[in-house]
């Protein structure tokens, strides 16, 4: 295992912010992840697992122990009547494994193609796209017990997943470390893609394609993704940094009223208490803010979920347009959006001899 210190995570983070770590290791065995465990132990410091550090926002240097995973492996480990279980360590890439899936015929995350970070992370925030989440085809979860060494099994339900939440961003934050996920796939045999989300199906018709499969679906997601969403590698971001809201009946029935024509979408298990899902870039694009610019951090032009940094921004810069967005958005709509991505300060991370 290789210790560094004083390490920029400017590599490691897709916002491109320009902070400083205490200690880095980069993680290619569970020898080494225990071996950062018992670091950040021994130093008395926080620890702070980064999975392709594509859904956070730093905003300080982290005088903190900070664990890069980059544990590899995808290993089929049998059959279960139609399906296939296919376990995949944490550090693999997470459209690297979408891949891979269509390749082997094996469906179920073509919708979730192109979405940026690790494996690891994908149970972590339940990550979702195009009609599709992850809890949809998580089978288990093998996490390390940071306090204890010991590893645990979580099922689907012991996961607790919400819309981009689940136990492990809540309960048991900072406690355990993925190190693994098995998920359940469905032979291509019979399955039916979905489609009716977003701009899948008018992408499919514009290119001929009648019968799509697998192959076909994950690629036009990749394609309207590239279309809306700016490239890491150019302009620094984390995707969506807003969740969508989801609204009790008589607040969807009054907005409704009010503006003709919003655009919703359904939930899981509805209630008069939560009820319909309404786009937060809408919200946000009404607002007058989709393309607005502060100095070196703005909206972005195609994509009113998407904040940027054009180069040279700061997380506190960041943090704070998102705060006047969305006190903005609740003057005028009367909703409250909150940010999807996490908010990484040294306050926000649990230092190990903490964890019960």
């Amino acid at each position: 295992m290789e210790i560094k210190e004083n390490v920029s995570l400017l590599p490691y983070n897709t916002f491109g912010m320009d902070v400083r770590a205490d200690f880095f290791v980069k993680a290619g065995s569970r020898d080494d992840v225990a071996g950062a465990v018992s670091l950040a132990k021994e130093k008395g410091l926080p620890l702070l697992v980064l999975s392709g550090g594509s859904n956070m926002l730093i905003t300080e240097d982290l005088h903190a122990v900070v664990l890069y995973m980059d544990t590899r492996g995808i290993e089929t480990e049998g059959r279960d009547g139609t399906d296939t279980l296919v376990r995949v360590q944490a550090g693999e890439n997470w459209h690297g494994f979408v891949q891979w899936t269509v390749e082997n015929s094996l469906c179920g995350a073509e919708n979730l193609a192109y979405i940026p970070g690790k494996a690891g992370a994908s149970p972590v925030q339940n990550i979702g796209a195009y009609g599709a989440e992850a809890k949809d085809i998580i089978e288990s979860v093998e996490a390390l017990d940071v306090s204890t060494l010991e590893i645990r099994t979580f099922t689907n339900a012991q996961c607790r997943f919400g819309y981009r939440e689940s136990v492990f961003k809540g309960e048991y934050k900072g406690r355990y470390i993925i190190l693994s996920v098995l998920f359940r796939l469905h032979r291509e045999s019979g399955y039916q893609p979905r489609l009716d989300y977003g701009n899948i199906r008018a992408y499919l018709e514009r290119e001929g394609i009648a019968s799509p499969g697998i192959a076909d679906v994950a690629r036009a997601v990749t394609a309207i993704r590239m279309e809306k969403l700016p490239d890491p590698a150019k302009t620094g971001n984390c995707g969506s940094f807003f969740k969508n809201p989801v609204l009790p009946r008589s607040q969807f029935e009054a907005l409704s009223a009010k503006y003709p024509g919003m655009p919703s979408f359904g939930v899981e298990n509805p209630s008069d208490g939560h009820y319909r899902k309404i786009p937060a870039a809408w919200m946000i694009e009404r607002a007058g803010w989709k393309g607005y610019r502060r100095g070196a951090v703005g909206v972005h032009e195609n994509q009113a979920l998407v904040l940027v940094n054009y180069g040279g921004g700061t997380g506190a810069q960041v943090l704070e347009l998102c705060r006047d967005i969305c006190r903005d958005v609740q003057e005028k709509f009367g909703v409250v959006i909150s940010p999807e991505v996490n908010i990484v300060d040294n306050g926000s991370i649990r230092k190990i001899d903490a964890c019960k």
